[in-house]
């Protein structure tokens, strides 16, 4: 029996750095990895933590030099060398090397490089907690091996997951990915009933991993959390789980219950500062429908002025806004200082900008004020409505037309079908009888007929007329001033489309509508001088406007209309309606919620494939409902009553040929004008 020979390893020795030198035989050529200054001050920090594969270098003869090339360990020996050019590292210093002479270099360089195993990355997260646990910081682990703090309390966040989830991925059942997900919710148990649940369903993406991790959970970004805080949610002993790998704006707060009674409570508070105020009623909610003041009457106070103090400071603000953006007219970029400083004085400004309101006694005596959160998470107050039945007893009567009609005299326009008699001809003896009401009625009729020929051949007034008879309509609550008989309607959506209120373009035409309402005059009788003021891009504004208040391209299944419908397509493609710049996006409110699983995955397929729209078929509804809003988000998809058609175009001109025949042609007059036409003509 032949004895095995022994394995000799090679030797181990200790070359001063100036004898070493790198080998051309180095297989790697492309920088990757920790770059070669991380790695100096890791060695300068923990010392060199492997050897060198040196090879002695040899003379013509093969005799040794001294000298030692590096095939393999190129980066730890540049490391080496920055240190020494730093003087940080002798450059005699003894470098810990493996001296080999079999084999090839390239050998050496390759093996060292490929048989290296990479570190799982479980292992480098229990580390990291083993570290934690041991007492380092996660800004001391950080400076430690060259990364961000956040990287840090990612990886500590993964290792904590439930030791059953952590197997899992060490045996390749998970992805990082679902890992990712599961740290969204510390609890180890719910964890593993998810990751059981899941076993059963074909789909496993992240993201049903964190919805169902988070069932029953309140966004962060919902208006209820921003109106309370989330400092002050968590202080009262709630709590937020976080999404340390994605966007979570904010997290998820767990305690819905808690959250609902801040802001009960918040609401409530704000609701009895404002009833302070003297208001006849105040009504309550966290979120009011679209419309909810429609049929109110609207009480518009008046800003309070400015002290003379208060115009001194705002003139001083101005005045340094003005120096300072004189003085970097010029510049590509503010400075740092300069830019904060002019928002801080645009902030001042806004505010001494931003009046309180003042109502009469009378107002508060009938109007009240709607309390709620804003779409932003601010407190909303909507001061000054009356409600129909608080509305003071009038003097004067009004007619369904809304004519003023006084209940003291019996006196009425006779109707123009009765009949002329001759007592309402004749008149009194001492001429003293007024006109009677038949015979002003037909002079006003001619009267009436002549303001319309006028009216017709000057069309800037015409436009102003018909301006003063919308706003009137629209913007006061007895708008029955205007001898033009144009009646603009403005219906109100708040029931069939909720949450409407929440779209940016209905913020956009609310806004329009408080601001034009605010440089209105208070009374309606004073309208007219007001807009015969106003230039006329202010009136063209207002004009539009209020033709746009008008609008109504609602389909409803009662009152079908299709010419209005074909006009509201033809208007939108005008004016190059996109609802996805609008703001439009298909959700589980808005759109996908409300339709069925095939309609659900035709919107996917059309958007993003067949891929997708398989992948998310074998869901039930409420979890197709969330994927398919997570793989619509951003594709620009609408459904069909959304989207706009282009506008066509329009037909060519027809082409005609030039003939000797006399045919007439585009160029040439139907009858010629000529005397000897005309005396032609004449003569017949």
């Amino acid at each position: 029996m032949t004895k095995s020979k022994k394995i000799t390893l090679s030797a181990s020795r200790d070359i001063p750095f100036n004898k070493l030198v790198l080998s051309q035989s180095n297989v790697r050529k492309v920088k990757a990895g920790v770059s070669i200054e991380e790695l100096a001050e890791d060695i300068a920090r923990r010392t060199l933590l492997s050897s060198i594969t040196v090879r002695p270098v040899l003379d013509e003869d093969g005799a040794e030099t001294g000298m030692f090339e590096i095939p393999a360990g190129g980066r730890r020996y540049r490391a080496l060398e920055l240190l020494v050019k730093q003087r940080r590292l002798n450059k005699t210093a003894p470098v810990p090397c493996i001296v080999r002479t079999d084999g090839l270099a390239e050998e050496d360089s390759l093996a060292e490089n490929i048989q290296r195993a990479p570190l799982h990355p479980l292992d480098q997260f229990r580390a990291f907690q083993s570290m934690r646990e041991k007492g380092k910081s996660e800004e001391e682990i950080a400076a430690a091996f060259f990364v961000s703090v956040g990287v840090v309390k990612q990886r500590l966040k993964l290792a904590a997951v439930s030791a059953t989830l952590l197997d899992a991925y060490a045996e390749e059942e998970m992805t990082l990915d679902q890992l990712m997900a599961f740290t969204v919710n510390p609890d180890h148990e719910r964890q593993e009933q998810v990751w059981d649940a899941l076993k059963q369903h074909y789909s496993k993406q992240p993201y049903d991993i964190r919805r169902m991790l988070t069932e029953g959970a309140v966004r962060a970004s919902d208006r209820r959390a921003q109106f309370v805080g989330l400092d002050n949610y968590v202080e009262a002993g709630g709590e937020v789980l976080r999404d340390l790998f994605q966007t979570d704006d904010g997290g998820w707060l767990q305690d819905a219950a808690l959250l609902e009674t801040m802001v009960a409570e918040k609401l409530n508070e704000a609701a009895e500062a404002i009833r302070t105020e003297g208001w006849h009623w105040i009504e309550v909610a966290t979120d009011f429908p679209y419309g909810h003041t429609y049929d109110l009457r609207r009480i518009r106070g008046e800003a309070e002025p400015m002290s003379d103090k208060e115009d001194a400071t705002y003139a001083a603000l101005k005045a340094e806004y003005d120096k300072l953006e004189e003085e970097h007219a010029e510049a590509d970029e503010l400075p740092e200082e300069v830019d904060e400083r002019l928002g801080e004085i645009e902030t001042a400004m806004e505010a001494l900008q931003n009046r309180p309101i003042r109502f009469e006694a009378e107002d508060f005596a009938i109007a009240g004020a709607f309390v709620s959160i804003d779409s932003s998470g601010g407190l909303r107050v909507e001061r000054g409505y009356v409600r129909p039945e608080d509305e003071p007893a009038l003097e004067t009567g009004h007619s369904p037309d809304g004519e003023t009609l006084d209940p003291d005299t019996d006196d009425a326009i006779a109707d123009a079908s009765d009949p002329v008699t001759d007592q309402d001809e004749e008149e009194d003896d001492d001429g003293t009888k007024p006109l009677s009401d038949r015979l002003i009625c037909e002079l006003t009729v001619h009267r009436t007929m002549a303001l319309r020929d006028a009216l017709a051949n000057d069309p800037q007034l015409a436009m102003l007329a018909c301006l003063h008879a919308m706003v009137l309509q629209l913007f006061y609550h007895y708008g029955q001033d205007s001898c033009v008989e144009i009646t603009p309607r403005s219906t109100q959506f708040g029931s069939q489309a909720p949450n409407l209120g929440e779209a940016s373009y209905v913020q956009s035409i609310d806004l329009g509508i408080e601001t034009w309402a605010g440089n209105l005059p208070k009374q309606s009788e004073d309208l007219w001088d007001a807009l015969t003021e106003w230039d006329s891009d202010s009136r063209d504004a207002l004009f539009a406007h209020c033709v746009a208040m008008t609008v109504n391209a609602v389909q409803e299944p009662h009152h079908r209309k299709p010419r209005q419908i074909a006009h509201a397509d033809v208007l939108a493609s005008t004016l190059g309606l996109d609802m996805v710049k609008a703001g439009w996006t298909p959700t589980a409110n808005s759109y996908l919620g409300r339709v069925t699983k095939a309609q659900i995955l035709a919107a996917v397929r059309e958007a993003k494939g067949d891929k997708d729209a398989d992948r998310i078929a074998g869901f039930k509804k409420p979890d197709m409902v969330e994927a398919a809003e997570e793989l619509l988000a951003g594709t620009g998809w609408l459904p069909q009553p959304l989207r706009t058609a282009p506008l066509a175009e329009e037909p060519d001109e027809p082409e005609f040929e030039i003939v000797d025949d006399g045919d007439v042609t585009p160029d040439e007059p139907a009858v010629e004008d000529s005397e000897e036409a005309i005396a032609l003509q004449a003569a017949e």
